[in-house]
């Protein structure tokens, strides 16, 4: 099949009302596909004010606000009359489906019915969720409910060679092929690194910036990240702590590390700038499935201390571009810290390899993997 006849439908829980790494990476890759000639069509839930403009052509699907205060999200109920006309109108020729929600089943199940190759992509780990809300107990069924969904598919794209261990671990026989996620590097390079900016946010230039990008949630690991800030200050090591981001938990954060610099959301080249004048980025996350957030500091030239746990254990060698550390091991990371904000040359060291390792991270070549998954899957069902 030309790649100009290739007609995909795209399934996403949230494709562009909320900023984060998973719907960006989404709409890279319909920018990849339109400019190679593929026919592409959105479905998923909208609103009036979305964090950006959408790549290709949206179609709302009705939802509702995710209860439990997080109404920022929302949530599909299934494939509806509406939208459902409307893909069978595209007739498309594959269906990729992004998220495991009551929208990607429907998505699925539609397919499969008609003989359609279908396709998912695993951005999130959503088994690990509950465990930050006081629900902990109910991941063993998560991961249950995980794998019999994704072996629904006749290919699960994932970001790297942890979650593909992951998964497989769990008991997902479908085939598991990687789509990796690229770094834009005229944005996020040393050479943003911005000492006056810096300075006007009251952070002396002999004192190490230690930072958190991304969403303000729990999930992200902010918990740790306070502890582990306050042993620093219980052990005296010089440290500034700069957090770049927004999100719900943000006030709770705040009270946790009092004495935190704040950026507030940031984006385009300002982004690049806060990422490059950190001098340690500090990730405790484990719900990562790649960790857009790493490799940018990475590709900024700032070593990285994070948990020892899919995404970074991808990005990440121990040791040479940073330290990766047991979850929720507060000492080892507060340890890990230490070494690196009293060392400034092993800060430059670990920075300038984590830089080069980032240079084949670019995003053309890696969406063509999905691209050419889309292909032998054509050819498979053909």
């Amino acid at each position: 099949m030309e790649k100009d006849q290739l007609r995909v439908a795209l399934f996403s829980g949230n494709y562009n009302y909320v900023r984060d790494g998973a719907n960006q990476a989404l709409n890279k890759l319909v920018r990849h596909l339109i400019d190679s000639g593929v026919d592409v069509r959105i479905y998923s839930p909208t609103t009036n004010t979305p964090a950006f403009e959408p790549e290709g052509d949206l179609v709302n699907v009705p939802a509702l606000p995710v209860p439990g205060g997080r109404g920022e999200y929302k949530i599909a109920l299934g494939l509806p009359k509406t939208p459902r006309k409307d893909l069978e109108a595209f007739a498309p020729d594959l269906v990729h489906v992004s998220a495991p929600e009551f929208l990607g089943h429907a998505a699925v199940a539609w397919a499969r019915k008609r003989g359609i190759p279908t396709l998912a992509s695993l951005h999130t780990r959503f088994e690990t969720y509950p465990r930050y809300y006081g629900l902990g107990f109910i991941e063993p069924w998560l991961i249950r409910r995980l794998t019999r969904f994704y072996n629904k598919f006749d290919r699960v794209m994932v970001p790297g060679p942890s979650i593909a261990e992951l998964i497989a671990g769990w008991g997902v026989t479908t085939p598991i092929g990687i789509w990796s996620r690229g770094v834009d590097h005229d944005r996020f390079n040393p050479a943003r690194r911005d000492l006056d900016w810096r300075r006007s946010l009251g952070i002396s230039d002999d004192v190490p910036a230690i930072g958190f990008l991304g969403r303000l949630v729990l999930e992200k690991g902010l918990d740790i990240f306070a502890e582990v800030a306050r042993e620093l200050t219980r052990r005296g090591v010089p440290h500034k702590v700069l957090v770049v981001g927004e999100g719900p938990a943000r006030d709770w954060f705040a009270e946790q590390v009092p004495d935190a610099i704040f950026t507030g959301f940031q984006s385009g080249d300002a982004l690049g700038r806060a990422v490059a004048s950190m001098d340690v980025f500090f990730n405790p996350s484990v719900t990562e499935t790649f960790g857009n957030v790493t490799s940018e500091a990475m590709a900024c030239g700032v070593p990285v201390v994070a948990a020892r746990a899919t995404g970074a254990m991808d990005l990440v060698v121990e040791g040479e571009t940073g330290f990766l550390v047991p979850p929720r091991d507060v000492t080892a990371y507060a340890d890990a810290i230490e070494r690196l904000a009293r060392d400034a040359a092993m800060r430059r060291r670990f920075g300038k390899l984590g830089h080069q390792r980032m240079q084949d991270h670019v995003w053309p070549r890696v969406n063509q993997a999905v691209l050419d998954a889309y292909h032998e899957l054509m050819a498979t069902k053909g």
